[in-house]
């Protein structure tokens, strides 16, 4: 504190007090009238090498509570995580919504200190969803927490994560999921830096793993039996009574997908209806059933994801490099849901209008589709999930927040492409037998085209729905 000027005749000059104090490290300098305080304590940060992990420390998500099957896939990551290098990494990829972040958490809930599977145990089992860099950052920072709390007041969010990198590089025994990586790099420090440990990461892309060293695993979805027993399990929880008749056939319709699947099961048990009610609803009303999650679900809270908003992350991020990947979907998704001949594809620029698919742009959007699990590739055939399709036929003009890769023109001109390629591709005589394998190859997708198109209203003279027609669809409407 300063001490005002001495007057002439010894008293003080009625100055402002001017109080003055340092406060070092965590100290704190306090004022109170005219006294004033300095608390000050000493925070002791230690070496990352210096800290071990305290009992208990796991973080998962809620994703493993609700499971179904993967025995299988369980026992392949556990042997791809159970290698002998001193830092192993598995990359499961899939379609969104197969249920990749689910695996995961039952992988890391299994094998946390606590679950007493008798099988190796990691410490500490730490979760980052790892969608964007910042989000890495911010899940390694919080690790730097949990692992020493005082950090936290003495650190920037960058210097905690830069901790966490160099903690998880001096100690064994860990895993780290990081969840839903849409970006190797994003990742690329933390797998550079670490020498010890496991990291499991899930992702919708299939390709880049291999610069890490990982062991790559693409998860696929139920099975029929496992889909119906997921389907049941949430649509009767809690006692519910609901008329089971068509399980069988919605989880074939939604292709097996655990997310749609998981869905659709809730909205059944909120609304106590059969699956066999909530087909009827989807095909009369497609989108408005793709728009009426269950109340209480991730969706309606605006926490969680479906396959349209899957669709549209994806497809947004394929945009940015690969523009006509969105169109190559458009028209692949009036095709069948099994093996589309690669050889169908041959003439796309040809016949469409846009010119848009020379050979380098269509193999570039094939493989770009193929890497984020959109569509499956093999050397002569392309396959695309039925509710993926579904989803990419069914316009959304929503004016609010429409998806700009499901606007009605487009899905009718995809359709219209997609029949002028099925029209180039048949052959001019069904009666000559060495034709015939290339209409069993086609047929399921000219069945397809035609399920899901209302016939013109003035079909052309002497038109018949048979392989002998030799007339294209000529304006077909689109199906509900």
């Amino acid at each position: 504190m300063s001490t005002p000027p001495t007057e002439p005749d010894g008293t003080q000059e009625p100055a402002d007090v001017r109080m003055e104090a340092t406060a070092s490290g965590d100290g704190r300098a306090y004022q109170a009238a005219r006294d004033q305080y300095i608390n000050e304590r000493t925070i002791r940060v230690r070496a990352p090498a210096e800290v071990h992990a305290p009992p208990g420390q796991v973080n998962i998500p809620a994703h493993a509570r609700l499971f179904v099957g993967r025995g299988t896939e369980l026992e392949q990551l556990d042997a791809a995580l159970g290698a002998a290098d001193p830092v192993v990494v598995a990359a499961v990829h899939g379609l969104g919504g197969v249920g990749k972040s689910t695996l995961a958490a039952r992988y890391a809930a299994a094998h946390a200190p606590a679950a007493g599977s008798g099988g190796r145990v990691f410490h500490p089992v730490w979760w980052i969803t790892a969608d964007t860099g910042e989000a890495v950052q911010a899940g390694l920072a919080a690790l730097a927490a949990a692992l020493q709390p005082e950090l936290k007041t003495v650190m920037k969010l960058e210097e905690l994560a830069e901790w966490a990198l160099t903690w998880l590089g001096c100690h064994p025994g860990w895993l780290v999921v990081l969840d839903n990586v849409t970006d190797p790099a994003h990742i690329a420090a933390l797998l550079d830096r670490t020498s010890k440990g496991r990291v499991l990461v899930t992702s919708r892309l299939g390709q880049g793993w291999h610069r890490f060293g990982a062991r790559v695993l693409r998860l696929d979805v139920l099975t029929a039996g496992q889909a119906v027993e997921l389907l049941t399990r949430i649509a009767t929880a809690g006692g519910s009574r609901v008329d089971l008749d068509g399980a069988d056939e919605l989880v074939t319709e939604l292709g097996f997908l655990p997310l749609a699947i998981e869905q659709a099961a809730a909205y059944l048990q909120q609304n106590q209806l059969s699956p066999r009610q909530y087909l009827r609803y989807l095909a009369d009303s497609p989108a408005a059933m793709y728009d009426l999650p269950a109340e209480g679900s991730d969706i309606s809270s605006g926490t969680g994801s479906d396959a349209r908003t899957i669709a549209r992350i994806t497809l947004d991020q394929l945009a940015v490099g690969t523009p006509v990947a969105a169109e190559l979907l458009r028209i692949l998704a009036w095709y069948a849901p099994e093996a589309v001949p690669r050889t169908l594809l041959d003439n796309l620029n040809e016949v469409d209008e846009r010119k848009q698919f020379a050979a380098p742009l269509l193999q570039d959007a094939l493989g770009k589709l193929a890497a984020y699990n959109m569509i499956t590739l093999t050397p002569d055939s392309i396959t695309v999930h039925r509710l993926v399709q579904a989803v990419a036929r069914t316009p959304d003009d929503n004016p609010a927040d429409g998806d700009p890769h499901r606007r009605a023109d487009d899905i009718t001109a995809a359709r219209d492409t997609a029949t002028r390629l099925l029209n180039h591709a048949r052959p001019q005589d069904y009666s000559d037998p060495p034709s015939w394998p290339q209409w069993r190859r086609l047929l399921p997708h000219i069945d397809a085209l035609a399920d899901h198109t209302l016939p013109a209203p003035t079909p052309p003279s002497g038109c018949s729905a048979t392989p002998a027609c030799s007339c294209p669809v000529k304006e077909p409407t689109p199906a509900p």
